[in-house]
């Protein structure tokens, strides 16, 4: 997984923006043809952050600009050291933009495994 944190275009020109953006499609599109892109989507700033015991809502996440989550990638890759490889072209390192590649933990079995012991219980 791509978590995309700073990247801020808002300072470019229209004409700069789009361009910027045309990269980002273009990077997409190669992904894609390469049968690496899985999902991703960009995402709204703000938001409802929700914590501790008591459930305590508020509004945010507020962080600086160069912290800012603005979205992420879910990538195909054999091994960590190839999906940083694959992050490498992320078009935002031109804006001073991170990346942060993650491995995602996946959990294949546990709702057939949870399902046979919910069905040998009710039994």
């Amino acid at each position: 997984m791509f978590i995309f944190l700073g990247g801020d275009p808002s300072h470019l020109s229209p004409e700069a923006q789009q361009s910027h953006m045309q990269k980002w499609f273009d990077w997409v599109q190669k992904l894609t043809e390469e049968k690496r892109y899985v999902a991703g989507e960009a995402l709204l700033p703000g938001g409802k952050t929700i914590s501790g015991a008591k459930k305590v809502v508020t509004d945010g996440p507020f962080a600086e600009s160069k912290e800012v989550v603005g979205g992420f990638f879910v990538v195909l890759a054999k091994n960590l050291a190839e999906a940083t490889e694959m992050a490498k072209e992320c078009p935002d390192y031109a804006l001073n933009g991170i990346v942060e590649v993650r491995e995602v933990m996946k959990f294949d079995n546990m709702e057939t495994e949870t399902s046979s012991k919910l069905e040998t219980q009710n039994s």
